[in-house]
């Protein structure tokens, strides 16, 4: 039997690590993207942009499916609450580890559930302190070359080669340095109603 409608899961991100990620969970869930403005609002630090981010993402699209339950996410990397973003391009991505190297850099990653059915809207922040290595150019460069991480916040895709970019990470919610912190986001869907470790039904 197909699910109730208030049950859908989706996620408002076209991010292919967001979608890795919660497919961990082995909940049905739809992808549709939530066509935000991520601009950095005069004066806003690097938390306070995730999370509102990651609530604008969850609202636009539940707006559009107001019976489902929707998951928005957000990552900046804080560098000394200077908001670093997505580089998009080899030349940024040069800059940001250039201006990383031999640093403690915050990775702030929202996320945020809401169902409009149910008036469920909670938020929540994982904040992961990275120290990165004290990086030569030519290890910037072949990294960048090797690995093109030019659609992740900070350069760097920890879960692949960016590992040997870093001295150590702090995190109490590992996944949320790939971009999405799995602990908080299965407390918020239990607490909207939808249930995880569900025994496996047998097919029919």
């Amino acid at each position: 039997m197909p699910e109730p409608e208030h049950q859908k899961v989706i996620l408002g991100s076209t991010s292919v690590y967001r979608h890795k990620l919660l497919s961990r969970l082995g909940i049905p869930f739809s992808v549709e993207s939530p066509h935000v403005d991520e601009s950095q609002l005069p004066g806003e630090q690097p938390a306070a942009l995730a999370v509102r981010l990651a609530v604008a993402k969850a609202m636009a699209v539940a707006e559009r499916f107001p019976e489902s339950v929707v998951i928005g996410s957000d990552q900046v990397a804080d560098l000394q609450g200077q908001a670093l973003g997505k580089p998009g391009t080899h030349a940024r991505a040069i800059v940001q580890l250039q201006q990383m190297r031999g640093k403690s850099v915050i990775f702030q990653t929202a996320v945020a559930v809401i169902c409009l059915r149910t008036g469920f809207v909670q938020s929540d922040l994982a904040a992961v302190r990275v120290r990165f290595r004290d990086l030569n150019d030519m290890e910037i460069e072949n990294y960048l070359r090797a690995e093109q991480p030019y659609d992740c916040a900070g350069s760097a895709k920890s879960e692949g080669l960016g590992i040997a970019l870093l001295d150590a990470i702090e995190s109490d919610d590992p996944t949320a340095l790939i971009g999405l912190p799995l602990i908080r986001t299965c407390r918020m869907l239990r607490a909207a109603g939808i249930e995880l470790l569900a025994p496996l039904r047998a097919s029919v």
